[in-house]
């Protein structure tokens, strides 16, 4: 693995040039970023994926969509469709992507959902059709530098710091480490329940934050009940069960169960993977319940009955700050 790092690096420089050369041209006014009259919260990460962007957007709707008007907007990975679309609970996975359809079935009239690959344009047509929304998180559009959102939260696990890690395709960052002095908040996620004050201070000097900028550490709460089409059932009087997952970073799900002191089999597949025909017969052929992420229960919910497919909400928790999260986000809305 060694070797091949070395081998790998002249390319993970030639990359670096590129994206150097870009932030300078945002920088310098060659290429231009536009700002809107109205809260934009981008919540994104220097790596590719798994960072746990989507609960951390759950969170923040909980907390505030009862005191605004608030809309998401993503690319909506992977949809077959293209521009703009608001995205509706009876939607195709396929026509919106599986994160989107996952925050409007979760959220409903909660949540103004939408995608758009454009995100100046998302945003402006979000304004057109909802023009009493207060408030838009923009999910993953941290290297979107074509829109500039007040406020960047950027997003960082636990067990894999960006200082630690490096460019693509070296290491697993597709943006540079110094990207992240453009972000307001820092996240550390996934973080134990029982991280303590000095861990937190030890991870604190090691990011060298500016000032300016404010840390937080988040865990991930895993729901006690799981849930089907149209059933729920508690997650303790679940055993012997198939887990599938099409996730960036797994482990910590199989962790936190085997912790419960379940018995499953897990079929781990690629991140926003599109399940066949053929996997969906294997899946089905154990004659066993399966249990998913609720992303992945968006692209297998229309494969299978009631009761037979369940999936696991998950949601991030601040530790021990959680206030002082809310009312940093509060403060910056209510600034406009």
């Amino acid at each position: 693995m060694k070797h091949l790092r070395l081998l790998l690096f002249p390319f993970a420089l030639i990359y670096g040039l590129i994206v150097f050369i870009r932030y300078q041209l945002y920088d310098l006014g060659v290429l231009t970023s536009t700002k809107f009259d109205l809260p934009l919260i981008c919540v994104g990460n220097l790596s590719f994926g798994g960072t746990g962007k989507s609960p951390l957007i759950a969170a923040i709707v909980n907390q505030l969509s009862n005191e605004y008007n608030m809309a998401s907007l993503s690319r909506g990975y992977k949809r077959s469709t293209r521009g703009f679309r608001l995205v509706e609970a009876s939607d195709d996975v396929s026509s919106v992507g599986d994160e989107p359809l996952q925050f409007k079935s979760t959220f409903n009239t909660q949540l103004t959902v939408a995608v758009c690959e454009n995100r100046v344009q998302g945003v402006l047509n979000l304004l057109k059709l909802k023009p009493k929304t207060e408030l838009v998180l923009l999910d993953d559009a941290f290297q979107h530098r074509k829109i500039n959102p007040g406020l960047s939260i950027l997003l960082t696990t636990y067990k894999d710091l960006y200082v630690d890690d490096e460019l693509l395709p070296v290491g697993n960052l597709r943006d540079a480490k110094y990207a992240a002095n453009r972000a307001e908040i820092v996240m550390v996620t996934k973080c134990p329940q029982n991280l303590s004050i000095n861990e937190q201070e030890l991870i604190s000097k090691k990011l060298k934050l500016t000032t300016k900028q404010s840390l937080y550490f988040s865990t991930i709460k895993y729901s006690e009940l799981i849930y089907s089409i149209k059933s729920e059932l508690k997650l303790s009087d679940l055993n012997d069960f198939i887990l599938v997952t099409g996730i960036a970073n797994p482990k910590p799900l199989v962790q936190f169960l085997k912790s419960q002191g379940k018995k499953f089999k897990h079929h781990e597949f690629a991140d926003h993977h599109n399940f066949n025909l053929a996997e969906i017969n294997h899946l089905k052929s154990y004659k066993k319940p399966i249990l998913t992420t609720t992303k992945d229960f968006m692209r297998l919910k229309s494969n299978f009955d009631d009761k037979s497919l369940y999936h696991l909400p998950i949601q991030s928790q601040i530790i021990q700050k959680e206030k002082a999260f809310y009312d940093e986000l509060r403060q910056f809305i209510d600034s406009f």
